[in-house]
Parts: structure tokens; sequence; C-alpha cells
């Protein structure tokens, strides 16, 4: 982890020096470094600053994650404002100014408040880093409005940053490649390491709200600047700080899911919509003459969206609920106004929501690192939430575990309900036929229902939610290729039965998609049913048989569905027992309203799921657990009540009888003189590993305790028994004692790669399932006959992960021994 730290600042010290190096050539004829390659180059050093800062964060809280993703996006705005410069892009002698002033003037007020927490923090070189940045910001700005400062001055504070950073970061170095025995001044890693320890990061915190905030303060600067008169007009130039910023907040968006924060995620998500819709009206003009108009009815639902929101947020974070609400009137200003971004009410809002992010970022800067935090009001809603019976919030560390397993993510079902909305409304515009692009609809359609869509569709697939992220991910698909298709100018007054062909192949896979949600629950089975009628109405459009206000209802239909959808996931993921129902299935596997309840699940990577395991087992539980191979069912050997029940519910057939599971020989060891030597040692050198071993029955079978439950193990002959070589079954073993084994599926049937088809063959039949995700072989074991070793000859009942030429050779091996 130092070694990232350490690339994010030889990263900053490289991007100064090339800055320093071009501002001292800026007075020459033709500069050191072409405005082109200069750009070219901080667009490189954008992405090793942005992997710093992500990688950095993973462990633990740091100032460096705000710096590195700042100042990322702000170089990454920057180099494409200069490769735009060096291609004759920004022509006109005041573009250059009026491009880079707005950005110039937010990095140096973000990084100054970077530079204030860090020194509140106790974190100087980070700190100082910040700070120089700033000032070589500030002096730039100040060369856009007066040639009596010089370059020299501005290339002065960037090669100060690269000596800072330089410092930083060849100390780093020295320390990790010396063990700490040589570290230069305030780069101690042991030192580092201690504080990070003793002060650390809370629990849940989520380290890039504040990049996130910042960069809203960049989008807003665009219009502040424009409101107050420091820029000439709004035009291409200022596009890159816009979808730059909207670009890194659908990062910070996915970062923010993974620091398990879904309010904030979603937030973040709203505004990245409104950054790429204000960047596509100041495109617009360079290709069509006049302003792009903006739909009202779309701009009032979208003001609702973030209410509700804000709303939820500030029963965590009043402060962060409250700032959400400068967003709601930005959209009212925006639905109120015929010019859109270009009016001056919403650009007074843009410098209402340019000061309300300054102060909560910087709220959230200093409680990153401080030991004692700002108050951002949860205490006094958490006292006042106590009082109620029927509201209770939602808390604790499985908070955000998926219904089976665990997930590095939190749920994102919020961000993808709410952006079906915005598609859907957002079609109610219908636009000119004849110039599509003159209405604001792309950015809505495309960012909302599509990318961030399948942000949503990505995010249930790695929380194990199939059916959730295929819908998501295949509505994305749609939103996007219809968007582009009608409002992007592709589709023209011409309809082709191509495009009928096309959206008929989008129902075919959607008809699927609506049987498959009559098992999930009637919220689901109405919202992907409502979306058919939206395919419908493509279709009907495709052929030309469109009737009037057709589309309008399906989309509106779509829409409220898809509100009540995104209500009953804020409430669930927020409050315990109130919250809207999303409905039982309509049809169960087992019948139309029938179905059990249905076991418990816990993560196989906690040690406590593994004790609460073991107690089951030892009360008299069967459980389904993962191994070295396949998903098998389990019950202790020293209880023949739950022997039987996992005889009965496996359905065990007489020639596959069940097997016996140990996790050491010393299990073993007081029977030894029962097993004859060759025998005991073809045991010791064959395990653990995943060879079953089909040796007779004996007295042995006696001092492991099995009782009556010998009845249902092996044959009156022979038992296959095994030492699996899983740690977590073998500790399982340890806690419990022996267990009788079988493979977690009904006899005849495939074998069970997955806790969730454990889950769904014998959910109702087991007492819980340990949840490991996929298995990590698809085969299962070797079952060998041992019952004739003593006369030097063995046999394969089955064949499985262990090849014969493996098991003979060891078994020659023990021979010679």
């Amino acid at each position: 982890e130092s070694l990232h730290s350490c690339i994010g600042f030889l990263g900053i010290s490289a991007g100064s020096l090339l800055l320093a190096v071009h501002f001292y050539s800026l007075p020459r004829a033709t500069p050191l470094i072409p405005s082109t390659a200069l750009g070219v180059l901080l667009l490189i050093l954008s992405a090793l600053l942005a992997y710093a800062g992500i990688r950095r964060s993973l462990r633990n809280a740091s100032l460096l994650v705000p710096l590195c993703l700042t100042l990322s996006a702000f170089w990454c705005s920057y180099g494409v404002i200069l490769v735009l410069a060096g291609q004759g892009v920004l022509a006109e002698p005041g573009d250059p100014h009026d491009a880079l002033v707005p950005g110039l003037a937010t990095l140096t007020l973000a990084l100054l408040l970077v530079a204030v927490a860090g020194f509140l923090c106790r974190e100087p070189v980070l700190a100082l880093v910040a700070a120089a940045v700033s000032l070589a910001s500030a002096h730039e700005v100040a060369l856009h409005y007066s040639s009596a400062l010089g370059p020299s001055a501005v290339a002065c504070s960037h090669l100060t940053v690269c000596l800072v950073g330089g410092y930083f970061a060849l100390g780093r170095i020295l320390c990790f490649l010396t063990k700490g025995k040589v570290a230069l001044p305030g780069t101690d890693l042991a030192e580092k390491k201690a504080q990070e320890q003793s002060w650390g990061s809370a629990g849940g915190t989520n380290h890039f709200a504040a990049p996130g905030l910042l960069l809203n303060m960049l989008s807003a600067s665009v219009f502040c600047c424009r409101l107050l008169g420091v820029t000439h007009r709004l035009f291409l130039g200022h596009v890159p700080w816009l979808w730059a910023a909207g670009t890194y907040q659908i990062g910070i968006c996915v970062l923010s899911y993974r620091a398990m924060d879904v309010l904030m995620a979603t937030a973040f998500g709203f505004t990245s919509v409104l950054q790429f819709a204000a960047g596509y009206c100041l495109l617009y003009p360079t290709w069509q003459p006049g302003e792009p108009s903006l739909p009202i009815p779309f701009l009032v639902v979208f003001s609702v969206l973030f209410a509700v929101l804000a709303l939820f947020l500030s029963l965590r974070s009043p402060v962060d609920g409250l700032y959400l609400l400068v967003f709601v009137a930005y959209c009212i200003a925006l639905a109120c106004s015929p010019r859109g971004f270009f009016a001056g009410g919403p650009q007074g809002v843009a410098l209402a929501i340019f000061v309300a992010s300054a102060l909560v970022a910087l709220i959230h800067l200093y409680n990153v690192r401080a030991r004692a935090k700002i108050p951002t009001g949860k205490g006094a809603v958490k006292a006042l939430l106590a009082r109620s019976s029927l509201l209770k919030l939602r808390e604790g560390p499985d908070l955000h575990a998926p219904y089976l397993g665990y997930s590095k993510y939190a749920d994102a079902e919020v961000l993808a309900y709410a952006c079906s909305v915005l598609a859907s409304f957002a079609l109610t515009t219908p636009g000119d036929p004849q110039a599509p692009l003159g209405t604001v609809v792309i950015p809505w359609v495309v960012v909302a229902g599509g990318i961030l869509k399948l942000l949503g569709g990505l995010v249930a697939f790695a929380r194990g939610k199939t059916l959730e992220s295929s819908a998501f991910i295949l509505y994305a698909v749609m939103w996007i290729i219809w968007g582009l298709t009608r409002y992007g100018g592709l589709y023209g007054t011409a309809r082709s039965f191509h495009a009928a062909v096309g959206i008929v192949a989008f129902m075919l896979f959607n008809s699927f998609i609506v049987f498959c949600s009559l098992f999930l629950n009637v919220a689901w089975f109405f919202y992907s049913l409502t979306f058919m009628l939206i395919a419908v109405s493509f279709l009907l459009d495709a052929v030309h048989a469109l009737p009037a206000g057709y589309d309008i209802a399906a989309t509106l239909i779509f829409g409220l569905v898809s509100f009540y959808c995104f209500l009953a996931a804020l409430s669930s993921s927020t409050f315990e027992g109130f919250c809207l129902p999303m409905g039982r299935p309509v049809v169960r596997l087992s019948g139309v309203g029938a179905g059990a309840t249905k076991c418990l699940h816990l993560p196989a990577r906690k040690a406590s799921s593994v004790k609460r395991i073991a107690d089951i087992l030892r009360n008299g539980g069967t459980c389904g657990i993962p191994t070295d191979t396949v998903y098998v069912l389990v019950a202790a050997c020293n209880r023949p009540d739950a022997v039987e029940k996992a005889h009965r519910s496996k359905r065990q057939a007489q020639d596959r009888p069940m097997s016996l599971w140990i996790s050491s020989l010393k299990q073993l060891e007081p029977a030894k003189h029962l097993f004859t030597p060759l025998l005991w040692d073809f045991m010791e050198a064959t395990w653990p590993s995943p060879i079953s071993l089909v040796i007779p029955r004996g007295e042995w079978v006696d001092f492991l305790g099995m009782k009556d439950s010998a009845k249902y193990v092996g044959t009156p002959q022979s038992v296959a028994i095994r030492i699996p070589d899983c740690s977590v079954t073998t500790h399982l073993i340890d806690l419990v004692g022996p267990i009788v084994v079988t493979s977690a599926n009904p006899t005849g049937e495939a074998d069970t790669t997955h806790h969730n088809q454990v889950y769904a063959k014998l959910g109702d039949k087991v007492d819980a399932v340990l949840c490991g995700g996929p298995s990590p072989e698809n085969i299962a074991s070797t079952v060998v006959d041992c019952t004739k070793i003593d006369s030097g000859n063995i046999g394969f009942f089955r064949v499985g992960i262990i090849p014969k030429s493996q098991v003979l050779q060891i078994l020659e091996q023990v021979q010679k021994k």
C-alpha cells in the first residue's frame, strides 16, 4: 500500500514538472512541450492518479484519496482542453481564458480545503502538496488576468509541488526498501501506520464522498463564472470540465457502493446525470444554432427524486440531506427557465451549489481523519427515532449483506429503479422529428436509463442477483439503443423492418424475464410487465402503427411502477420492519401460493458463521457446506436423528450410501491397532485431499461415537471415509466431531457447485447453508476401494478430480516405504 502512495506522489510530481517546463518555455515562440502533447501526458497521469487514489482507499482512510482523485479529474479536463487548443478548436482569442479559468479557480479552492483539512488532521506533507498545487493554480488564474505576474511564477509554484511530492515519494520508497531502517523526516511508515491505527477511520465512513462533492463544485463553477461575469460565454471549452466531473462521479458512485453507502452513491449517480446534460447543452450550439430545450416534466420528476433521496439521507446525516435540497431547487429552476442552463436563475442556484459543496466537502474531509468529528446531526436523528416504535433505522455489520453469501458492494437497486423513472419520463417529451437533438433527451435516456442502469445490473450480478441483473442489463441496452436511435438523429422519419425485428428480439428476452419474475415477487412482475408495454410502443412506432398517446401512457405507467419500486427499495434499506411491500412470489416452484420458510444462510468467510453451523449440527440439525470439491449435506454422526433427517431429505438411494468425514487421523488414533499398517500408511499419505477411501467396516466405527447412525453410513461391509482439504470444513469438524456426509442434491441430480443451488434444491429441507460462493471445483471426489488393499489391489468406484494414475502413484510410494 505504501507503494500506491508513492505512485500518487510521483504522479503529482511528474504532472507538476511537466507544467513547470511548459510555463517556463511559454514566452518562447515554440514551447518545449506542444499543447497537444502536454494534454495527452496529463491524461495519462490523471489515470495514474485515479489508480493510486482508488487503491490507497481500499485499506484505510487518508487525505491522499481526495487529493489524488480530485487532481486526477482536474488534470483530465485540463488535458482535454489543451488538446482542443492544440488542434485549433478553441480558435477565438479569449477562448483559452474562458475555458480554463472556471476549472483552475475551483481547483484552487478545492485543494485549499484539502490543505486545511490536512493541517488540522496532522498530515503535513499532504497539506503542503495540496497547498502548493492550490497556489500554482491561483498563480495561473492570475496570469490569465495580468501578464505582469509572468509565467515564471506559475512555473516556480509547480516546481515547488514537484520537489515536495518527490521528497515524500522518495522517503516512502527508501523506507519500504530498507524495511524502515532509512526514513526521511515525515515519511516514516511505522509512525504513519501507528497514527492510522490510533486515529483510524470510522466503520461505515464513505471516504469518496469528499471528492464527489468537490466535483460538484467543478461543474457549478462553470455557470457561476458566467453569472459573475468572470467568463464571457458558455461554449465548447467548458464541456471537458462538466463531462469529466460526470464521468468521475459515476466512478465515485461505484466506489461508494464499495464503501457500502447506498444513499450517497445514488446521489452521485443523480448529479452525474446533471453534469452530462449540462455538457450536452453547451456542446449543442457547435453544430446547430440556438439553444436546446429541456423537457419540463422530466425535471419536475427529477426534483421529486432528489427530494425523496434528501429525506432518507437526512435520517442518516441531516447535513447531507439538506445539501441535496439545493439540487431540488436546481431542477425546479431549470424547469422554470426556458433557456435552461443558459438562464440566470439556474446559474444563481449553481452558485449556491458551489458554496454548499465547499462547506459540506470541508466537513467530510475533516471527518475522514480527525479524532473529534464535526457533528452532522446523525445522533440527534437517531435519538429522535429511538422514541418511535414504528420507525427503526437499519444498522449493524450485516446491513448490506446480500440475501445469500456476501458481496463487496452494497445494493444498487435504488439507483436502477430511479434511472427507470428518469428514462421513462424523458420519453414523454415528443420533440421535433426534424431536429431530434434540439430537445435534451439523450443524456437522460442514455446516461440515466443506459449507463447508470447498466451499472446497477453489474452490481446486482456481483451480489448474486441473477434475474435482477439480467433485467437491468437488458433494459439498459434497450434504453441506450433506442435513445441514440430515436433522439440522436439516427432514426429520422423513415422506419424499417430491421428495427422492428430487433425490438421483437428484445420483447422475447423480456418475456422470459416476465416469466421468471413470477417466482420473485409481485412488484418485479409488474416492473418487467410494464416495460413490455414500452417495448410494444417502440414496435408500433417502428411499423407506423403507434396510436396517439399510447407511448406516453405506457411510459407513465412504467415510470409510476418504477417509482414505487424506488420507494420500496429505499425504505427497505433504511428501516427495519416498516417498508413498502414488494409482494410475495406469484408462483412458487412447489406450486401456486405454496412454499415454506427457507433456512438460515451464513457467509463462510466468517468464523462466527462456522461456529453457528457447528451449534446447529450439535443440536441435531443438517446443513449444506462448501468443501474442497462440491457442496455437501452434513450431519453430526453422534446425532442419529440428524443423520436420518439428512437421509430422508436427500432421498438417498441404497446404492449410494452416505460417507464419513474426519478432520485428522488423530481422531482414529485410539483405533489404529484395528487397521493394517499398509492401510494406515495409505490413509496418512492420501489425506487431506479430495479422495474418499472405502475401507472395511469394523470396531473402529464405534470409536467415533456413531451409535445408531451407523446403519445410514456405508454398507454392512464397508464405509467411505475422508479428510477434506478445506480449512472451513476441517475447522467445522474440529468443533463438531466426525460428520456424516452426502452430496447436497436430490439423488439422481447434478452436483451443486454454488450455495444458491443448495438453497434452491434443499433450502426447505435443511436447517442452514454455509455460503462460500462458487465451488473451487466442479467435479466430485475420487472414491477408491481399499477393502482388498492388503493384497496389493485397489479399485475405483468413481474417478473424480484426482486421476487414477495419481492414486496408484501414492499407493506405490507407500508400498515401497
